[in-house]
């Protein structure tokens, strides 16, 4: 994902009303709210709710509720970054809108 897209999607005031739920949830993270973001997929059913919730878990720190997370999304903690995991969490899930 490139720089310029990320810039225009954090310069946004608010996320877009057509935002999923799990791109709400990236928004906010971007924005240094983590309790925001976890709000949002807190409650939420489905693979792609859990894949967020277990990068916003990792993030805490709390491993092994990531890594429960992870296996509830069908996927594997990476072995990149939190800053790379977030950028591809962000180009999956903008590319559905």
């Amino acid at each position: 994902m490139e720089r310029n897209e990320i810039k225009r999607f954090l310069e946004l005031k608010e996320p877009e009303a057509s935002f999923s739920p799990e791109l709400k949830a990236l928004y906010f993270d971007g924005k240094g709210d983590w309790q925001k973001a976890h709000d949002f997929v807190d409650q939420l059913p489905g693979k792609s709710a859990a894949r967020v919730h277990a990068y916003l878990h990792r993030k805490e720190g709390d491993q092994w509720n990531a890594d429960y997370w992870y296996r509830r999304a069908g996927e594997s903690r990476p072995s990149v970054s939190l800053e790379e995991e977030w950028e591809l969490l962000l180009e999956r899930y903008l590319e559905n809108t």
